[in-house]
């Protein structure tokens, strides 16, 4: 179908254009995709491997973290290629698939901050009733819908988009595949699927931020009423910096995917994905888990594991599925 309806092999991504110290930006990338990769899978390892981490709310946290590794390898490698290399060429094919992948992943990311507030709400307002509505079996169906609703809703638009004419000119001024620039190359009436898009846009960033903020003005009401001083300071301080990330990933989404195109400058919308593409994968595994003392006890629990030097004291960690405790300073 591809080939049917493409009449350009290639697409020439122009990246940051001809920028002096391309060395320097390709050593600041590499070094921020070898710390969002590595900060993620470590995470996404100790949920797996370490039992005393079997919560819910650190199960969604490994499925945040798998879903922000496998985003971020589908997008640096190809740009820090074509920063070190001078070679800005992909195929066709492949253009399309980056971009079907990094929407979907972004869509399935929009839902599970949704279902993370929630599960935060839970423990916090709700703590009597968390052990029966956050059973191991709800847990994995919010995981499931969240991945399967994030790709299945960029399926449409990606078999609408294949339904264009793609002539040229073959350079898109962007340094990924993304959406607006892919439908500039194409020679067809976007206006169906330009329109479609908004709606799509605006189903899966209103509504999940909305319960998002939602979510956590209950949580920060409910803090405010911890009599202890200290207990609200360290509550406090992990909610806000949630907050400032949510923010950060939402309102770069929505200014680079809702604002009409004509009404933006293209480093505008650079800018913007950038920022939603980079510090929220860089900061997720800093602000969610490894500031936690369940994760670092975990760490230390398997470092002593592999290295039996000294007797480690893991005792400080969460109860399975089943615990009702709550732990504020934990989120």
């Amino acid at each position: 179908m591809i080939e049917n309806q493409t009449t350009i092999p290639e697409v020439i991504l122009l990246g940051f254009g001809d920028v002096k110290f391309q060395i320097l930006l390709f050593l600041a990338f590499l070094v921020i995709y070898i710390v969002t990769v590595m900060g993620n899978t470590l995470i996404f390892g100790l949920v797996v491997f370490d039992r005393h981490l079997y919560t819910p709310m650190y199960f969604f946290l490994g499925n945040l973290s798998f879903l922000e590794a496998c985003y971020s390898s589908n997008l640096f490698p190809r740009m820090l290629l074509a920063l070190l290399t001078g070679n800005r060429m992909i195929s066709f094919s492949g253009c399309l698939t980056q971009w079907y992948i990094i929407s979907s992943l972004v869509a399935t990311e929009c839902c599970l901050l949704c279902v993370m507030s929630y599960d935060r709400y839970v423990a916090i307002c709700r703590p009597l009733h968390y052990a029966t509505t956050m059973t191991t079996h709800t847990c994995i169906q919010l995981a499931t819908v969240s991945w399967i609703n994030g790709f299945f809703i960029f399926l449409i638009l990606l078999i609408l988009m294949l339904q264009l004419t793609f002539c040229g000119p073959n350079t898109m001024d962007h340094y990924y595949c993304d959406y607006f620039p892919l439908l500039k190359v194409s020679c067809s009436d976007t206006s169906l699927i330009k329109m479609v898009s908004i709606v799509v846009a605006a189903i899966f960033t209103l509504p999940p931020f909305l319960l998002t903020l939602t979510s956590y003005v209950y949580i920060i009401a409910a803090i405010l009423k911890i009599p202890s001083s200290t207990g609200r300071t360290k509550a406090f301080s992990t909610c806000s910096s949630h907050l400032v990330v949510v923010s950060i990933f939402y309102g770069s989404l929505m200014i680079a995917y809702m604002v009409p195109q004509q009404e933006m400058k293209i480093n505008m919308r650079k800018f913007s994905s950038l920022l939603y593409t980079v510090l929220p994968p860089l900061l997720n595994p800093f602000i969610y888990s490894l500031r936690n003392k369940e994760v670092n006890d975990a760490l230390r629990n398997i470092v002593g594991r592999l290295c039996p030097m000294k007797k480690l004291d893991g005792s400080n960690y969460h109860k399975p599925f089943s615990d009702v405790s709550v732990n504020t300073s934990t989120f």
